[in-house]
């Protein structure tokens, strides 16, 4: 699962509350750990950090992070341990041993099969499916993988060690691991040395190569056992490293190989001609492999989204805006003008639609599929769900030191437009306090006025009078007195900070001539929604004509207008498919009351 880079969301300094948390989930999910193992794993003073990453399949994954090493990992609300917490711990698991050619195989993304496990005179360990498992080889106890069991130990038996043992999540010199300090693992010595291997090396694949290889590994660790122990595990661990760095040269310099010819390629074009280019070929592409002649006439914007995004090659995506067309209209207009391709009809207004191919054209006959092109599981499935195309952001509310404020935050360099979240408000308001020893003497709940608190939280009715202030008070002045602001964090996207409050989307109801109802939809583009996207989405749902008007005074803003009193479609469209929390939205009161005509 870590094989590729992941991105870093956030990373946040662990609260106490949450670390007693933590601590709890440990000592439930791990009960061999004593509560000194767990007052190690998780320390009261020292800086333990929670870091949210997205895998590079998109699975959301928390990390918890102490000396700069990831102890434990979290997905779909289940603990897991790093290998750098098992190299401390190597008992906290149930172990699978193997041989190092093997994890060899396990470090390239296979799972582990039960013809490459070895079985120790104790027989495997007793673990139902679904279990956190560790592996390690041969000659060393420290485990190098951590996964979850394919099947119980019941079910490994019966089956005669065949099939799959674990889904591997994490191992050694995986993209996790880089994450840490990047040790080898330790030399445990193995207490039960006859080992019998239940199958060859075909478990993973392993080639004949490899198969001799591990003969030969086979005779070592046997010689090695009549002579000296350490020697062979030392070997053994230098085996495995040397194996997963030569594979790790090889791929890194394969990597920077493929980088330096698409820079080679691409260093000629502008990023827009780069655009252009990519549109072109991604329309040929769906025109030729992916478009039928029965679906037409088909809309402008179900043939970008169903057909041309599938069609993208795989590390790459499709912006019309970062293209010299900026609209897609424009483009299919060129299309239709220039190349005689296609005919784009307005079918109903507002709403385009291509009505014909012209698929004898010598461009589209002459195109070929790039080589290197392959469906891309994201791709495939943006046609037929806003969920994959779209997600919800995460809207942080910020504060803003303002002209007033910034002497409170002149000692933490904070200076006019800074701009800071609640909690870091709190920590330094409660550092001036105390560092100015404002703290009442004899109710520690009231914090002393001094000048500089004066003139900046109270108003000047309040000079003369107010002496003290309540923490809770003083910490709801600050935020009060500061600029309000808010961050939005898309998945993929850099963090973008807007002043004021969110704006949010707003569903109204209005009349037309002849008492005709229509729902318009404004705001869309703040949370990053395309309003084409909604337009055509409303209209194959509820079969009402849907339109788009430009925002009077907004630039690059539009505005839905669907026919009829929409709203509760609208809602659950926002709601469910885009995942806009309800605070966010506003007018989904006005939804047409039941029995009653749209």
């Amino acid at each position: 699962m870590f094989t590729k880079a992941f991105r870093v969301k956030s990373n946040t300094v662990m609260k106490g509350s949450d670390r007693r948390k933590l601590r709890a989930d440990i000592s439930a999910a791990f009960p061999s750990l004593s509560a000194d193992d767990l007052n190690e794993l998780v320390p009261n003073k020292e800086e333990l950090n929670v870091v949210k990453i997205y895998a590079h399949k998109g699975e959301a994954v928390t990390l918890y992070v102490i000396h700069k090493n990831p102890m434990f990992f979290q997905m779909e609300k289940q603990l897991y341990p790093t290998v750098y917490t098992l190299w401390r711990y190597p008992d906290m698991l149930a172990a699978f041993t193997t041989w190092a050619p093997v994890v060899q195989k396990l470090m390239g993304g296979a799972d582990l099969m039960l013809p490459g496990v070895v079985v120790s005179s104790a027989g495997l360990p007793d673990v139902k499916k679904g279990d956190c498992c560790s592996v390690n080889i041969v000659s060393n106890r420290a485990p190098v993988a951590v996964g979850t069991a394919a099947m119980s130990s019941s079910d490994m038996r019966s089956s005669g060690m065949k099939g799959k043992g674990l889904n591997v999540l994490h191992t050694y010199m995986d993209q996790l691991w880089a994450f840490g300090d990047k040790t080898a693992p330790p030399i445990i010595p193995v207490t039960d040395t006859s080992v019998q291997a239940d199958g060859e090396m075909d478990g993973v694949e392993c080639g004949e190569e490899e198969e001799e290889e591990v003969m030969k590994n086979e005779g070592e660790d046997s010689e090695g056992q009549n002579g000296s122990e350490i020697a062979a595990v030392e070997s053994s661990c230098q085996g495995l490293q040397d194996l997963s760095l030569s594979k790790q040269e090889k791929e890194e310099e394969q990597r920077l190989h493929e980088e330096e010819e698409e820079v080679e390629e691409e260093d000629s074009r502008s990023p827009q001609e780069q655009m252009d280019s990519l549109l072109y070929q991604c329309f040929l592409h769906a025109l030729k492999t992916k478009l039928k002649k029965s679906e037409l006439p088909l809309l402008t914007g179900t043939f970008l989204r169903k057909h041309m995004v599938s069609c993208c090659p795989k590390g790459k995506h499709i912006d019309i805006k970062k293209s010299s067309y900026k609209k897609f209209s424009k483009f299919l207009q060129t299309m239709q003008k220039e190349h005689s391709l296609v005919q784009v009809k307005e079918l109903s207004k507002g709403v385009d639609s291509i009505v014909e191919v012209d698929w004898k054209n010598s461009a589209i006959r002459s195109f070929c599929v790039p080589e290197d092109w392959e469906p891309s599981e994201e791709s495939g499935e943006q046609g037929e769900s806003c969920e994959v195309v779209y997600h919800p952001p995460e809207i942080t509310p910020l504060y803003g030191v303002t002209a007033r404020l910034q002497p409170l935050f002149q000692d933490t360099h904070q200076k006019k437009g800074a701009v800071l979240q609640a909690s870091e408000v709190r920590t330094i308001i409660t550092d001036y306090v105390k560092r100015n020893e404002l703290v009442h003497e004899t109710n520690k709940s009231y914090v002393k006025i001094n000048p500089i608190l004066c003139d900046c939280l109270l108003e000047k009715s309040e000079y003369q009078d107010v002496e003290v202030l309540k923490w809770d008070d003083l910490f709801s002045r600050t935020l009060n007195k500061m600029q309000a602001c808010h961050q939005l964090l898309f998945p993929g996207q850099p963090p973008v900070v807007k002043k004021g409050q969110v704006e949010p989307i707003d569903v109204s109801v209005a009349s037309r001539g002849s008492n005709k109802k229509v729902t318009i939809i404004k705001n869309l583009e703040g949370f990053g929604i395309d309003p084409a996207m909604v337009s055509d989405t409303l209209q194959r749902v509820v079969q009402a004509s849907a339109v788009l008007h430009d925002v009077p005074g907004a630039k690059d803003r539009q505005l839905v207008q669907i026919q009829g009193n929409q709203v509760q479609h609208v809602g659950r469209l926002l709601l469910e498919q885009y995942q806009i929390p309800r605070r966010f939205i506003q007018g989904l009161d006005k939804a047409a009351k039941a029995g009653k005509k749209k």
